[in-house]
């Protein structure tokens, strides 16, 4: 049974954040799950859809990114939702995962 190589099986204790708000448009529920993984960006996780996808600060400058990342069918909601994550997210530099 070799037919899986193993690229990684990493235990961590995390940080999660679990945040809910509106807007004037729509609600959102979310978890935010810190990890020293994935070059550090915290992996944000739609709790009403199951959608997820890592981000750091320069994916925010791009409310584009998060339309097609969690399906969002508004381009008003987006960029609401942007800006709550540039105040939610920590904006650091990220560091080299695979050295």
């Amino acid at each position: 049974m070799n037919q899986f190589e193993r690229l990684y099986d990493e235990h961590e204790n995390v940080k999660v954040r679990f945040v809910g708000f509106t807007t004037e448009h729509t609600r959102y529920d979310f978890g935010i799950v810190y990890t020293n993984l994935f070059f550090g960006k915290p992996l944000v996780v739609c709790m009403q859809t199951g959608r997820s996808t890592l981000l750091d600060p320069k994916d925010l400058e791009d409310p584009e990114h998060l339309q097609h990342a969690f399906k969002i069918e508004n381009h008003l909601q987006a960029e609401d939702l942007c800006e709550f994550l540039k105040i939610t997210l920590p904006s650091t530099t990220f560091h080299t995962q695979y050295e």
